[in-house]
């Protein structure tokens, strides 16, 4: 629909911009802590902060304070925290046996952040890469990512995290099949409220180096993971993949890498008008963070408006490592 308006000067667009009060009446998009996720890293130990050289101001933490980490977030009226571990090389198998270990890392997580900060939603990663000796999302046989078998792996790794109290499953590996694979078992088992949020238009980005840092998978990776990850230039197989999805029981989707991928972003949520996510990862961040470090630009003013821009493509929510940075800042109004 064309809007209707007169010709200058009978219409001038600054009029509705000349005061802070007429910009704010006239806004057409809002920012909220509600809309976002913040994803925080895992290590063993006590006490322990490890910061991430590679994502300033960025830490893993110890179980000890990723629980005060969870409460400081639903303080700050943060909705849902997810969880990435850092798992100690010596556990990591070409099997992946680890991930759906009981008393990993991260199912240890879950259950403390639970027990004492029951009120925050607590959202895991559903993929090997944390625990692969090749450092891929799938197992690997002969330099091949096997899809048939990691679904099955992914399965084990789902119920794991549901048994621990997982709100939120987050399968980001790609392979073709899984949700439906991972819903059916997770109603077979009586875990039919357990929510997922699909990784569904993930892309093979470079947007990602700072995050294998992160969790430990950089120097174990071998190759690319350009057959199971989207091709950047493809559009249409986003929306081809967001509709399996959908249709094999995913509650949510996501857009992976966020700000490059804005108008996937749009066309996911405009085509199917299903609960919207974008993930603003390790590389969009560091970028942020380290020119604002060295005086190029404001890091606040930066920062909201790229988590503005999602809000503008559609998205209902964003997982940002600026999250608890942004709800203060919201919160001084």
């Amino acid at each position: 629909m064309q809007p209707v308006q007169a010709t200058y000067p009978m219409t001038r667009f600054r009029r509705l911009r000349r005061t802070a009060a007429l910009r704010a009446l006239t806004q057409e998009n809002a920012l909220t802590a509600d809309d976002l996720i913040w994803p925080v890293f895992l290590c063993d130990g006590v006490n322990q902060r490890q910061p991430v050289v590679s994502m300033p101001g960025v830490e893993r933490l110890s179980l000890d304070l990723i629980v005060e980490a969870a409460a400081m977030a639903c303080d700050l009226g943060i909705p849902a925290i997810c969880l990435f571990p850092y798992t100690d090389p010596r556990v990591k198998t070409p099997g992946c046996e680890e991930a759906w270990n009981p008393e990993n890392l991260t199912n240890r997580a879950i259950r403390a952040i639970k027990a004492q900060v029951p009120d925050i939603a607590v959202m895991t990663d559903v993929a090997l890469d944390p625990y692969n000796a090749h450092g891929h999302d799938g197992l690997v046989v002969d330099g091949i990512i096997l899809n048939d078998e990691t679904v099955e792996a992914l399965v084990r790794m789902a119920l794991a995290q549901a048994e621990a109290g997982a709100d939120i499953l987050g399968p980001s590996d790609m392979m073709d099949g899984r949700i439906g694979a991972m819903r059916s078992a997770l109603e077979a088992a009586g875990y039919k409220d357990i929510a997922i949020l699909s990784y569904a238009a993930k892309y093979a980005s470079a947007f990602y180096g700072p995050f294998r840092d992160a969790v430990g998978a950089s120097g174990a990776l071998k190759g690319d993971k350009k057959t199971y990850q989207m091709n950047p230039a493809n559009r249409d197989e986003a929306l081809r993949l967001v509709a399996r999805d959908l249709a094999e029981g995913a509650d949510m989707v996501m857009v992976k890498p966020g700000m490059p991928y804005l108008d996937i972003c749009a066309r996911v949520k405009d085509s199917f008008g299903a609960p919207t996510f974008a993930y603003q990862v390790s590389g969009e961040y560091a970028m942020i963070r380290a020119a604002a470090q060295n005086g190029w630009i404001d890091g606040d003013k930066a920062m909201v408006e790229s988590l503005m821009a999602f809000k503008r493509a559609g998205c209902d929510g964003i997982l940002t490592y600026f999250a608890p940075d942004m709800a203060r800042l919201l919160r001084k109004g």
